[in-house]
C-alpha cells in the first residue's frame, strides 16, 4: 500500500509542473504502477487544490477509450478525471496557451446531463439508464495535457495527472439523443485545412453511450455519481495530434456544425 507521505509527494510534484509548466518526472516512483487507489487519491490531492483555489467541478471526461489512443499512451484501459470550470475555454478566442505545457488535441462527443445518475444498486446502471440520462450530446475538443516530462506515462501516471487533462471546447449546439446515434458518427480532426486525425463512434468503447456508462459505474462506486448538469467528454474518436500556437483545429462530426478553435501565439 502506497503511503500518505508518497501521495502527498506525488500530488506537489504535479502541481509544482502545472504552476511552473515545467514538465516533471513520472510519479510511479512514488505511487508505483499498479495501486489505483493511490492515483486516484493523488487526482483527488490535484482537484481539491483547485477547488481551494476558487475552481468548481462541472464534469467529467473519460480518458483512453479508444485503441488508438491507448496505443499512444502505452495503457491498455480507460480511466477518468474531473473537469472544472477554469478549463472551459469554449468562449475564448483565440485560446491561450498559458496554462498548457505539452498538449495535444483530439475530438469528441460530449454529453451534458439531465438527471443524476445515482441508483440504490450499481446493476441498474445500465446503457438504457444513461441514455435516458443525457439532455443534450455537442461536438467537443479535448485539449489533453501531461505535467509528465516527454508524455512517458504509464496508467497510475496518467490517472493521477487527473487523466491528462488540460482545456476543453463545447459546440453551443447540442442534439437530443432522438436525434443523434453516438456510435454511428464519423470524425474528422484538421489542423491548419490539414487532416490529422480520423475516427468514428465505434472507436469509443463500442460507442460513447458505453464510456458514459461505464464513468457512470466508476463514479458510483467512488461515492461521487454523475448528476443532472454535469457535462462528461466521453473520449476520443480517433488519436489526438500536437499542434502549436497560432494554429487552427477544426473538428467536424457527422449530425453537428463544424467545432473550430484558433490557439494564440
Amino acid at each position: 500500500m502506497t503511503s500518505q507521505d508518497a501521495i502527498a509527494a506525488a500530488v506537489d510534484r504535479l502541481a509544482a509542473a502545472q504552476e511552473d509548466r515545467v514538465p516533471c518526472a513520472a510519479v510511479r516512483d512514488l505511487i508505483g504502477t499498479a495501486d489505483l487507489p493511490a492515483a486516484y487519491a493523488v487526482q483527488q490531492g490535484l482537484v481539491r487544490r483547485r477547488l481551494e483555489a476558487g475552481a468548481t467541478v462541472v464534469g467529467r471526461k473519460i480518458g483512453a477509450t479508444s485503441e488508438a489512443v491507448q496505443n499512444q499512451l502505452g495503457v491498455d484501459q480507460p480511466d477518468f478525471g474531473y473537469l472544472l470550470d477554469d478549463m472551459d475555454v469554449s468562449a475564448d478566442h483565440p485560446i491561450s496557451m498559458r496554462t498548457l505545457v505539452q498538449p495535444r488535441v483530439e475530438a469528441e462527443v460530449a454529453f451534458v446531463l439531465g438527471a443524476d445518475v445515482d441508483p440504490d444498486a450499481e446493476e441498474e446502471i445500465t446503457l438504457a439508464a444513461v441514455r435516458a440520462a443525457v439532455d443534450v450530446a455537442l461536438p467537443a475538443l479535448e485539449i489533453v495535457d501531461s505535467r509528465i516530462e516527454g508524455w512517458d506515462i504509464g496508467f497510475t501516471d496518467t490517472v493521477a495527472d487527473n487523466a491528462s487533462s488540460g482545456l476543453y471546447v463545447v459546440g453551443s449546439a447540442g442534439l437530443p439523443l432522438s436525434r443523434l446515434e453516438p456510435r454511428e458518427v464519423e470524425m474528422s480532426l484538421t489542423v491548419n485545412g490539414e487532416e490529422r486525425s480520423a475516427g468514428n463512434g465505434a472507436a469509443c468503447l463500442g460507442d460513447p453511450l458505453e464510456a458514459l456508462r461505464w464513468l457512470a459505474v466508476q463514479a458510483w462506486r467512488f461515492g461521487d455519481p454523475l448528476r443532472a448538469g454535469h457535462l462528461v467528454l466521453s473520449g476520443a474518436l480517433g488519436p489526438f495530434v500536437p499542434f502549436a500556437p497560432g494554429d487552427k483545429v477544426e473538428a467536424a462530426i457527422s449530425g453537428f456544425e463544424p467545432l473550430a478553435v484558433e490557439f494564440g501565439a
